[in-house]
């Protein structure tokens, strides 16, 4: 297959073009922005695959996407461009509702222009994958956990442009007949993940005896999933799954954030010891504004209908995870040093008192 990856060069979309391009052999065209998050270095294993090109665009710039689609005529769009971090949507909203709501609306017409040419055959294979979050359906309770039927409820700038950006997806195929599926999935960790995210932000503070801060009372629990297993399951969603559908990803592995920290800091203990316990640098912190209290995601349609289900532990995932980190300082030194080195993000700016 020919396909398209907005956001190729991100975290998830990496893993996912890696897996592509490396195990199932197809052509990739990556179409990404190269933000502050997007770093090309996490496709250096794809850069000589013959079937590997990246185009450094904009997925907001309508002309050049539809130009594009065009000239690359893909059996397929799988579209991961996102502004991602609640905290940073928190301090500043409009790059998330520019990006998640008006880009995703850009593909999807430059997407609708595309299949108008192509024959009936080619027509009725082509699939626009659109990969969300499970931020979208709010905070749970303590029991239960996300289905493809759970209401939307979005609390953060975030979790509401995501939900915008679903539903402009399903607008299109039911108005239009656009072939598109949604995906939304749990929490992701693993390799080349940016270090303003939980898992690596802790692991670097912790490899250089920083204070590792948590927010609140450390007991948000979110349910982790590695990140080649979300590529698999991607992978699995555009070549089999059906048009219309919804389908939830999750690794069935909940945990505090409390717990992942102390996870975080018992391997590296393990792996590089210190010169005291790495539980010593937590620090409970103010907690982010609106943060949901629980997510958890229920797998079983994704399990069912195509065959896919996690492979990696939350124990194995975070032992890769952190040795992988360890490997590889001259990948995060350059993020840590002269991007982001740590700083609290989200935090509201507290307004002047009224004078008298």
């Amino acid at each position: 297959m020919r396909l398209i990856v907005t956001g190729g060069a991100g975290f998830i979309g990496s893993a996912l073009v890696r897996h592509l391009i490396h195990d199932l052999g197809h052509e990739v065209l990556v179409v990404d922005k190269l933000t502050y998050a997007g770093d090309r270095r996490t496709l250096a294993s794809c850069e000589d695959a013959p079937g590997f090109r990246f185009l450094e665009a904009d997925i907001c710039d309508a002309e050049r996407m539809r130009a594009a689609f065009g000239e690359y005529a893909p059996d397929a769009v799988m579209h991961l461009a996102a502004e991602s971090h609640v905290d940073r949507s928190i301090a500043s909203a409009a790059p998330f509702i520019h990006t998640n709501v008006v880009g995703t609306m850009v593909l999807l017409e430059a997407a609708r222009a595309l299949v108008a040419g192509y024959d009936a055959a080619r027509r009725g294979a082509f699939r626009f994958l659109h990969v969300s979050t499970d931020e979208v359906f709010g905070s749970l309770g303590p029991t239960g956990a996300f289905t493809e039927t759970t209401p939307y409820d979005p609390r953060s700038p975030y979790s509401a442009s995501k939900a915008g950006s679903d539903h402009l997806a399903r607008a299109w195929h039911e108005t239009y007949g656009l072939p598109t599926i949604v995906t939304n999935c749990s929490n992701n960790y693993g390799p080349y993940h940016f270090p303003e995210k939980l898992i690596p932000l802790v692991t670097l503070n912790a490899l250089e005896g920083l204070p590792l801060p948590v927010y609140g009372d450390g007991g948000n629990v979110r349910d982790w999933l590695f990140v080649e297993d979300h590529a698999r399951a991607l992978a699995a969603a555009v070549l089999r799954g059906k048009p219309g559908e919804t389908y939830a990803i999750g690794g069935r592995a909940e945990r505090t954030n409390l717990q992942v920290v102390h996870a975080i800091c018992d391997t590296l203990d393990r792996l590089r010891p210190g010169p005291r316990p790495r539980r010593e640098l937590i620090a409970f912190v103010a907690d982010r504004p609106g943060h949901d209290r629980r997510y958890a995601i229920d797998p079983a349609k994704i399990e069912r209908e195509l065959g896919w289900r996690s492979s990696v532990t939350f124990e194995q995932g975070i032992e890769r995870t952190v040795a992988w980190y360890l490997d590889n300082e001259a990948w995060w030194r350059p993020l840590r040093d002269k991007v982001y080195g740590g700083q609290r993000l989200g935090l509201l700016d507290t307004p002047a008192k009224a004078a008298g």
